[in-house]
């Protein structure tokens, strides 16, 4: 690993206890750094364990991608990959990639080390790089001809192939090649710990957990646009509140997709700039649906979740949490995505139809009002993790009092992700402890990933469920091979429908993309995903500059 530049992105701000500050959002552009801050940590810097936004948010800007977004559209548009072609059967594709570019520490950056990505990926498929698995579906191998050709087949063809590739983040094959050998456990411990040998427009040099990130310009950076900024940095919060006054004081310049809703009306006041739009995330109510649960059986019965759905009152959860800047949520794919099923109504708010539900099953309440099934009160823990603190606090209190009418209590149990993520899972990934949680999912656009989320292949990665269903497998991998967009189309449809009959998943909002930053700065480009800084492109970073 090359060495720390000792802070050079910094370029005259100060770090006090760990923290950025002391820049000044007048800087120069030739000595600019600009000052994030989020709210959703980065909970890993290996890319086959984290499941964090912003550690995704970290790889768009220090390795190399095959292709990348174009903000303006959402269309698919060459990166490290210059241009492609496929094969007429749709089994071969062929990439030019960028020549005589180089990783930061000054080794070769071909085409090879995209080979030994995806076919590290491959390899390890069912064990420790299973997190990445959904992006080489059906690969057979990728090969480099040469420094600057990437060839990859496939034993089928597959329907997103652009947008899978875009999901995948090059690594350094003389960094990461020590770590993929044997079983590739080793892969899974690799800390990757900053400085890290950067591909991408910046490097990062410090990371501290849970407090900090910082990033250089990358001075060997082989794309045609170089960044405006010296560099950036990511200041991780708590909680939004202390987010927000940051970003009012001058601690940060902007603050990512997670700026309260709440806030908005104080934030323009105060002069800053807000910035909204229909985003590809939601949040929802996780049910677990594993029939090997240990407790609280009734939950299996379909006619118990459906009865839970009548007690969401969205509308108020919309109007409260987000002050009306989203929509009411009804399957796992959002309208912002351009796959969401517009025929799937989700059931209206409906407390007396609940109630129906629970008494014709012959769950009386007890003196206290909840419910008794079985003999045990419909009493239950709701997995809720500290990144949705917030919005997801008052979502969670209007759910928990509308369910309360419905003789069903919840308690909400805060932790981090990991945490969270545990808990889910259970011993051995077994997904029989837990009853409920809340959480949300910011998915790219393309509905690969949401949908595979649901797979049983997925149990022990991002399956946070539990569900687990032969036939909607059969129709994540037939959506995967379907090349005619109407087909593919029909095919998730199907597949939205298992999932809002199954309820896995109550889908509750899609709640906007909102952010907000100093009026010293310009150049924001927003996307449905996280806003202007996000996984799905470099294009804000390389040209945000301030306004002076």
């Amino acid at each position: 690993m090359k060495s720390s530049r000792a802070f050079a992105l910094f370029s005259g701000c100060v770090v006090v206890t760990g923290l950025i500050s002391g820049c000044g959002g007048a800087a120069a552009p030739s000595n600019a750094v600009l000052r994030v801050g989020v709210s959703a940590a980065i909970d890993s810097l290996n890319p086959f364990v984290s499941g964090s936004d912003y550690s995704s948010v970290a790889y768009q800007y220090i390795y190399p991608h095959l292709t990348e977004y174009d903000t303006t559209d959402l269309s698919l548009k060459p990166s490290f990959a210059t241009k492609w072609e496929t094969s007429p059967d749709g089994l071969t594709w062929t990439f030019d990639t960028v020549a005589n570019a180089e990783w930061s520490d000054g080794k070769p950056l071909t085409a090879k080390d995209a080979a030994f990505t995806l076919n590290t990926i491959h390899q390890f498929e069912d064990g420790p790089t299973g997190k990445l698995a959904g992006f080489v579906r059906s690969l057979t191998t990728a090969q480099a001809q040469g420094d600057n050709k990437l060839v990859v087949t496939y034993s089928e063809p597959i329907a997103n192939v652009l947008a899978q590739l875009q999901q995948v983040p090059i690594l350094p094959e003389h960094i990461w090649s020590q770590y993929a050998g044997g079983d590739g456990k080793a892969i899974s411990t690799f800390q990757n710990d900053a400085p890290i040998v950067s591909g991408g427009p910046f490097e990062l040099q410090k990371y501290q957990k849970d407090q900090l990130a910082l990033f250089d310009r990358n001075p060997k950076w082989w794309g045609p646009t170089k960044s405006v900024i010296d560099g950036f940095g990511l200041q991780f919060f708590a909680n939004s509140d202390a987010m927000v006054t940051a970003l009012r004081t001058g601690q940060v310049d902007m603050i990512g997709e997670s700026t309260p809703a709440t806030t908005v009306p104080s934030l323009k006041e105060a002069g800053q700039e807000v910035g909204t739009g229909p985003g590809t995330g939601f949040y929802e109510l996780i049910i677990n649906t594993n029939p090997k649960k240990k407790n609280h059986p009734e939950l299996l019965n379909p006619e118990v979740r459906k009865a839970f759905e009548y007690a969401m009152d969205r509308k108020e959860m919309l109007d409260t949490a987000w002050l009306g800047m989203g929509t009411t949520a009804s399957t796992i794919i959002a309208p912002a995505t351009g796959w969401h099923d517009n025929s799937i109504t989700a059931l209206p708010f409906d407390i007396g139809k609940a109630n129906a539900i629970l008494d014709g099953l012959g769950y009386t309440r007890g003196p206290d009002g909840i419910r008794v099934a079985a003999g045990v009160p419909m009493n239950y823990e709701v997995i809720f993790p500290n990144e949705i603190d917030g919005a997801g606090d008052r979502m969670f209190q209007i759910m928990q009092n509308d369910l309360r009418e419905a003789g069903v209590g919840v308690a909400m149990r805060k932790m981090d992700t990991d945490a969270a993520t545990a808990a889910i899972a259970g011993p051995d990934n077994t997904y029989d402890d837990f009853d409920l949680a809340m959480w949300d999912w910011i998915p790219p656009v393309d509905p690969d990933f949401q949908l595979s989320v649901l797979t049983c292949a997925q149990w022990g990665n991002n399956n946070d469920s539990g569900y687990c269903n032969p036939e909607y497998d059969k129709l994540y991998e037939a959506q995967g091979v379907a090349r005619d967009r109407a087909e593919r189309q029909r095919i998730v449809n199907q597949m939205q429908q298992i999932a809002f009959d199954d309820r896995p998943y109550i889908a509750l909002v899609y709640q906007n993309v909102i952010e907000a930053h100093s009026p010293k700065w310009t150049g924001f480009l927003m996307s449905p995903l996280v806003g202007s800084v996000n996984n799905l492109s470099t294009q804000t970073l390389l040209q945000v500059h301030p306004t002076t």
